[in-house]
């Protein structure tokens, strides 16, 4: 055991979204790495909690609230210096902020262009896009310690649910989104799509402040009946299993883990060509590329590859390839623990 690493991961975060689930796996993921030993520090969420402690991961809760929360801030530097880690990795500002430079090394995990002021005082930064990466260049980080390395997505086995599931009419075309019901996201793009898509049947899974919103604007352009608020779902993976195209209409977009999922499972991706899936798709080949915010052009993609099932199976077919060779969890997980003992000493 003399060659183990001690690591902290550190997440605040919601109770569910890209960067908590991606914690979540990464997490579970590296426990499987004797040469790692790991603690979590997250907030009290129970699905999180029982995910890492069935991995074998310790774990310890805080707040993670304002600067006015002394107390809280003061047993979490406490935690930190009694674990005395080798390295500390922390998701998004929160817990970036939060976390201070120690006898450690401190990574910061970045999966959106996020303000750089809570992350400055770090040694070592990941962009899960090399755009993010020189984003975090051009923001002043050396380059020699800006680090890219890609999301895995949940590669457990996934079955079909009912073609009929929601009260859904199994003859015709089964559109999937998800994802935060947030302006970023644009799913109100995506709804004026529907709009132009004949007889198509779109299920929405997640929740979020725009969701009022969304379930208004279906009723003003009368897709109401076509549409499935589905909520929070944990079985995406059968969501995209069931359906016949996967559409990620997002304004801004750090990776698009989403699109890794649906390439995993099968489903062919449209998405528009915002940060992370633009870099992320290989148009025509891995998937299709739409402009931000153009429902026509959105509506007209989708219609083009719901009439040809061949280009859309060989568009899964090329995308799955894809995400075995550069995002797996073999390989994602390999990295980072390379990383790990790279900068450890």
């Amino acid at each position: 055991m003399a060659n183990t690493i001690r690591v902290v991961q550190s997440l605040a975060g919601a109770p569910f979204g890209g960067a908590e689930s991606f914690y979540t796996r990464l997490v579970c993921a590296l426990a499987q790495n004797p040469a790692l030993q790991q603690t979590a520090l997250t907030r009290a969420n129970p699905q999180r909690i029982s995910q890492l402690q069935a991995a074998g991961v310790s774990v310890q809760t805080f707040r993670f609230g304002s600067p006015l929360d002394l107390l809280d801030r003061h047993s979490y530097r406490k935690t930190l210096r009694a674990l005395d880690p080798d390295v500390v990795l922390t998701y998004m500002s929160r817990a970036s902020d939060i976390t201070p430079a120690g006898n450690y090394r401190m990574v910061c995990r970045l999966g959106h262009f996020y303000n750089l002021k809570y992350y400055r005082h770090a040694d070592y930064w990941i962009g899960n896009t090399l755009g993010i990466c020189d984003y975090l260049v051009k923001g002043g980080m050396p380059a020699e310690r800006v680090v890219h390395i890609s999301n895995f997505a949940d590669e457990a086995p996934a079955a079909p649910l009912p073609r009929d599931s929601f009260g859904t009419p199994p003859d015709r075309p089964l559109l999937l989104a998800a994802g935060r019901l947030h302006t970023n996201k644009a799913f109100d793009t995506l709804l004026r799509a529907l709009a132009r898509v004949p007889e198509a049947t779109l299920w929405l899974a997640g929740d979020g402040p725009e969701r009022s919103n969304l379930e208004t604007l279906s009723q003003e352009l009368h897709i109401s009946e076509r549409v499935r608020f589905l909520g929070w779902r944990n079985d995406v993976a059968s969501l995209m299993q069931t359906a016949d195209l996967f559409i990620c209409p997002s304004r801004h977009e750090g990776l698009g883990g989403i699109v890794l999922e649906s390439w995993l499972h099968g489903c062919p991706v449209i998405a528009t060509n915002s940060q992370g899936p633009s870099e992320l798709i290989q148009n025509g080949h891995t998937g299709l590329l739409t402009p931000v915010d153009e429902y026509a052009a959105l509506a007209d993609t989708i219609n083009q590859l719901l009439q040809n099932p061949r280009q859309a199976t060989c568009l899964a077919d090329n995308a799955r390839v894809e995400y075995s060779k550069h995002h797996s969890t073999a390989s994602i997980s390999r990295q980072y623990a390379e990383l790990f003992a790279g900068i450890a000493g």
